[in-house]
């Protein structure tokens, strides 16, 4: 079994952004897809590219999102053991009522990635 299934989003790090909805919609020709709050100053922002189905996440610092690409698995309990058993720097899955469950890990380099849980089949 693998540990990721498809590349779900990139996230780029934004000042501003209703202003990077503006470009990334009126000058590079994507589509919001999503623009909720999800907690106080937690704004979840996606653009997608025409005819792509991964996203682009606006995200502020204040938001307190990681700034990451975020990937599918099938199983997020199961992902966490194998990134543990692998001796990966994971964080513990997180359940929210507002998201399927997900975790963050680090690469070796550093670099922060999440897994989302898939939705059931």
């Amino acid at each position: 079994m693998t540990t990721t299934t498809r590349l779900l989003s990139v996230a780029v790090r934004v000042a501003d952004q209703d202003r990077a909805i503006a470009f990334y919609v009126d000058v590079l020709g994507c589509t919001l897809r999503t623009d909720v709050e999800l907690w106080p100053g937690g704004r979840w922002v996606e653009v997608v590219p025409p005819g792509s189905p991964v996203a682009i996440v606006l995200l502020t610092e204040a938001g307190g999102m990681p700034v990451a690409p975020r990937f599918g698995t099938a199983d997020a309990e199961a992902a966490h053991a194998r990134l543990v058993a692998a001796g990966v720097d994971v964080g513990e899955v997180l359940r929210m009522e507002v998201a399927p469950p997900m975790l963050s890990l680090r690469d070796p380099d550093g670099n922060a990635l999440v897994l989302i849980e898939d939705p059931p089949a």
